[in-house]
């Protein structure tokens, strides 16, 4: 690879003058000018960005770790991130924990992998990056960030409860009431519940969400509506029979996979959806619009979570988000994507009276 002056020598000018003009920067004539693009283009010279940002203490790099690629919500996040790093001219260096490979969802509850995103934050920060996003698998609150860590960070899909760690995480309580209220505007008063890990805070602000919106109908909560499952497909096979049992007309399953279980267990009862039951799932996986009929479900903001992140992100590092002692949360709302699998039953009890 070519060398500034390398360059200089071939033209038979200063080595300012070629730095002047790879820089853009005036002075020098148009013939010069060329004389020198041309044959830094002949030689393959490519400028050496770290060396340059390290002189002007600035790398425009963000360091972006996360903990497991594979996890459905993660690659939308990171797109997130960095289509906004793209827009204002800031890379990213990545880096996969891949707990979720190693643990499983066990080490959700469990602090003993701390010192590994400790010792990825360093690495990341001798290579230069002014900031890092830390993204979870699953909204939980986490405590692996340092308040007092020397460069900013970010917390994208989990809470830090800290005003100097901003959280960015998805409204999930929104995302409930819409689900519910969809629902309820399709007749239905008797509604099931298939709800996540109950110590989970993503089935907790969901199921709040719900309640809200049966209240907001002046329908009354009934607890033995509600079936707990663990965001299996088996969970949803599993616990639909109960809720048959009880006669509901509609279900409301916290994810799209537990939607998929009760899909398959109708299937093998002859019942057809939403004919004989309305489903609705929550998340929008792939695959939820390939069932049969395709589900209604509600949109997660994983792109939004991560662009937004990167905008704090760059606020941060501009001054123009200060470190506060009051914990510092940025809520992004959720969209009902409507399909075919919830029956309107008003119209059709207004057309019998």
């Amino acid at each position: 690879m070519a060398t500034i002056k390398e360059i200089a020598k071939a033209c038979k000018v200063s080595v300012a003058t070629v730095s002047n003009i790879l820089n853009e920067k005036p002075g020098a004539s148009e013939a010069t000018r060329e004389l020198v693009l041309k044959t830094a283009e002949k030689m393959e010279y490519t400028p050496n960005y770290v060396a340059k940002h390290l002189k002007m203490k600035n790398t425009r790099s963000i360091g972006v770790i996360v903990e497991d690629m594979t996890i459905f919500s993660v690659p939308d996040i990171v797109d997130g991130i960095t289509e906004y790093c793209e827009e204002v001219d800031y890379q990213i260096l990545l880096t996969n924990l891949r707990l979720y490979k190693k643990y499983n969802d066990i080490y959700y509850n469990r602090d003993d992998y701390f010192s590994i995103v400790k010792r990825e934050m360093r690495k990341l920060m001798a290579k230069q990056v002014e900031g890092i996003i830390y993204v979870t698998a699953h909204e939980r609150v986490l405590k692996c960030i340092p308040e007092n860590f020397s460069i900013p960070s970010v917390l994208a899909y989990g809470y830090t409860k800290s005003g100097k760690v901003p959280s960015v995480v998805v409204d999930d309580e929104h995302g409930g009431y819409e689900a519910m209220q969809y629902i309820i505007e399709n007749g239905h008063r008797k509604i099931g519940i298939i709800m996540g890990k109950s110590d989970s805070i993503h089935a907790q602000s969901r199921l709040l969400g719900c309640q809200k919106a049966l209240r907001d109908n002046g329908i009354i909560y009934d607890p033995e509506l509600l079936c707990v499952g663990d965001w299996t497909r088996e969970s949803g096979y599993k616990n639909i029979d109960v809720l048959l049992e009880k006669g509901v007309t509609a279900v409301f399953c916290m994810n799209d996979l537990m939607a998929g279980g009760v899909y398959d267990r109708l299937d093998e009862l002859g019942m057809k959806i939403p004919d004989d039951l309305s489903v609705s799932g929550y998340d929008n996986r792939e695959l939820s619009g390939y069932y049969r009929p395709p589900l209604t479900t509600v949109n997660l903001p994983l792109h939004d979570i991560g662009y937004r992140a990167a905008e704090i992100m760059i606020d941060m590092l501009e001054k123009k988000i200060l470190p506060q002692e009051e914990e510092l949360v940025y809520q992004m709302p959720c969209q009902r994507l409507i399909r075919n699998s919830v029956r309107n039953i008003q119209n059709e009890e207004n057309a019998i009276k």
